[in-house]
């Protein structure tokens, strides 16, 4: 099993290479961890720098030496570098006749890891996600193998499925990529914010992206978020608490279906409107209370299969049934009628997954891949860890 970090935002697949054995506890379960070794794999090979995809040459010992590789973040003096490695990417059809498709893909071997990385971030590396020809959906797509586009799914218990080379569907919500061509991101424009029944203007830029932990919003927005959002819920706000990051907590009802909170939604540049089904969490400690997380932003992607098709530069989306997925050619509203969320939601979800759901979905978080017009389905599972959506720009 592999844990990868999905992000948007990174050009390169990265690996670390331990000599250890990593286990986790996901949904209640056990999980023991596979660390990709070079020397275990009869297709590994390593890239040397004069391949076109090796582009710190000025790092290279010589035109045939290993091609060296560096990622720094900006948090917690965070970093991986190594060398890049090549090696198949096995994938499986997702029609009605699977067929195993082997991609060669381009990633980091870490050698040295720092920050996070020495503890609990990526415990089996990152998904570069990026629009950088590094990027796994590029390499895909330079391969002949898919479309130049792919959706992330995620479902109510963390989990989801990639597919590659899916463009979505004619009924999705869309609106235009602003692309940089210097550092092209998945960058977007939001209009408008409706907070249950006010309406708050202001455009500003924003980055999708699924490798950051938080949504850091900087005022006018963030005030302006917050302050209708407070007036609107009817539960008792509790005082700060410098061990959460969230400012805005309230202790729950007894009954939870009566802990009212505002709906939340936002309207992008074209005038799609993007619906955040589930605005707060739940956070037990001695009481439970809940908490306002536009911060915490696995709940905004929460139902959605959210397309980034780079061929027409737009963003597309639509409330989706992540683990159905004959869904995938089948009109959602043909098996599950969607409705816009009422203008007060009530009813909390807190993080825990019932027994029921467990054993069928958190044993099979399927990544998907898309063959032009025919829908793929992948054999490599992994869980989505850290997911995200909105990092403010300006």
């Amino acid at each position: 099993m592999w844990l990868l970090i999905s992000q948007l935002g990174l050009l390169i697949t990265c690996c670390p290479r331990i000599d250890i054995k990593l286990c986790i506890i996901f949904g209640g379960k056990d999980f023991e961890l596979s660390i990709y070794d070079p020397k275990g794999s009869s297709t590994s090979k390593k890239v040397t720098c004069s391949s076109s995809l090796c582009a710190q040459r000025n790092q290279c010992l010589g035109t045939f030496s290993n091609c060296p590789y560096m990622v720094s973040y900006m948090s917690a003096q965070t970093s991986t570098s190594g060398i890049l490695v090549e090696d198949v990417l096995h994938l499986t059809t997702e029609d009605g006749h699977p067929d195993s498709v082997e991609a060669y893909v381009t990633f980091g071997c870490g050698q040295v890891q720092s920050g996070s990385f020495l503890d609990v971030a990526a415990p089996n590396g990152l998904f570069g996600l990026g629009m950088e020809k590094i990027a796994v959906p590029s390499l895909l797509s330079q391969e002949g193998l898919t479309a130049d586009s792919f959706s992330m799914c995620f479902g109510d218990d963390g989990t989801g499925r990639i597919s590659f080379g899916d463009k979505g569907s004619p009924d999705q919500e869309e609106t235009p990529f602003n692309l940089n061509p210097s550092h092209p991101t998945y960058n977007v424009t939001v209009t408008q914010i409706r907070v249950g029944t006010t309406l708050i203007d202001g455009g500003f830029t924003a980055l999708f992206d699924s490798g950051t932990s938080f949504t850091y919003l900087v005022d006018p927005t963030y005030s302006n978020l917050a302050v209708n959002f407070h007036s609107q819920t009817r539960d008792s706000r509790r005082p700060p608490d410098s061990r959460i990051p969230f400012e805005y907590c309230y202790d729950m009802s007894p009954d939870a279906n009566a802990s009212l909170i505002p709906s939340m939604s936002l309207t992008m540049k074209g005038g799609s409107h993007f619906p955040v089904y589930d605005p707060i969490i739940v956070i037990s400690a001695q009481s439970r209370f809940i908490c306002c997380s536009f911060l915490e932003t696995e709940n905004f992607m929460t139902g959605y299969r959210v397309v980034f098709d780079r061929e027409r530069f737009v963003l597309g989306w639509k409330k989706f049934d992540c683990y159905d997925i004959e869904e995938t050619n089948t009109s959602e509203e043909e098996r599950h009628p969607v409705s816009a969320p009422p203008a007060v939601a009530a009813g909390i979800r807190n993080y825990s997954t019932p027994e029921s759901t467990k054993d069928v979905r958190n044993n099979n978080s399927l990544t998907s891949v898309t063959l032009r017009s025919c829908h793929l389905h992948v054999s490599l599972p992994f869980f989505f860890g850290l997911v995200s959506i909105l990092t403010l720009l300006s």
